[in-house]
């Protein structure tokens, strides 16, 4: 398959759903190799099932990356797979949402844990491969909510707030190395699953109206797509963003502009 990703490999992690799975679809149709990362066998395998049905074959990682030791497991499955990875894209997240006195320790441990420890472990076992191939898009997916302050996400923002300033600092560290960092920062992104557990009835009345609120908050009156964020990313994966580091790009429909 040919396309502007041709010949390069890609990671996405958290690569079986929601958001996850349209980055790694957009990537795949972009010509790159992609390997799929996730938390369980069974995602994994209707993920894989879904991109065969597609046209699209993908290689597969089931682990948990907050934990010490599974992204070097990741990075050694791609270069198994691939021969070398030109493309990290740190998607795997997923917070505990609610309000800031209801946390408990196991609730913050798992928000730190999904966004933050994942995207550093992930991007410090990618750094020496990249740094050797003299090449390397690392994109990580913050949130618009670091920015707009939205309701109940005070915990879930100090974890992607981590992600999103360790973007300038490695994007400086790494630039002579041939590696771009940036961020991509989603507002409310409206998924197959969540639109799936609305319809439902799976979602409280505090969380349904934590929903509408984050589409009030968007002047184009509607939440993004997993399109809109796959296209961002694979932007900035691509050839065209070559001069493009250090950036945190917000989709987010003008929910917080400047």
């Amino acid at each position: 398959m040919t396309g502007v990703l041709h010949g390069r490999a890609a990671i996405v992690t958290g690569g079986a759903t929601g958001i996850g799975l349209g980055i790694t679809r957009r990537l795949l149709a972009d010509g790159a190799s992609v390997l799929v990362g996730a938390l369980g066998d069974v995602e994994l395998k209707g993920a894989l099932d879904a991109l065969r049905a597609d046209g699209h074959e993908a290689a597969g990682f089931v682990g948990n990356l907050s934990e010490q030791g599974r992204a070097e497991e990741l990075l050694a499955t791609a270069v198994a797979a691939f021969g070398a990875v030109d493309i990290l894209v740190n998607n795997a997240g997923g917070g505990v949402i609610r309000p800031t006195l209801e946390h408990t320790e196991e609730t913050l441990r798992a928000t730190i844990d999904n966004n933050l420890w994942t995207t550093i472990r992930c991007t410090l076992a990618l750094l020496p491969h990249m740094s050797a191939n003299g090449y390397g898009r690392i994109v990580n997916i913050g949130a618009e909510s670091v920015r707009n302050g939205l309701t109940d996400h005070a915990m879930y923002n100090a974890a992607k707030g981590g992600v999103h300033a360790m973007c300038s600092a490695l994007a400086r560290e790494f630039a002579h190395a041939g590696i771009t960092v940036n961020t991509v920062a989603p507002s409310y992104v409206e998924t197959p699953e969540i639109t799936a557990a609305v319809a439902a009835g799976k979602f409280g009345d505090g969380f349904l109206r934590m929903l509408d609120r984050a589409t009030e908050l968007i002047p184009m009156a509607r939440p993004g797509t997993v399109a809109d964020v796959a296209g961002a990313v694979a932007y900035l994966a691509g050839p065209d963003a070559g001069f493009v580091t250090g950036q945190v790009i917000s989709v987010n429909g003008g929910s917080s502009m400047g």
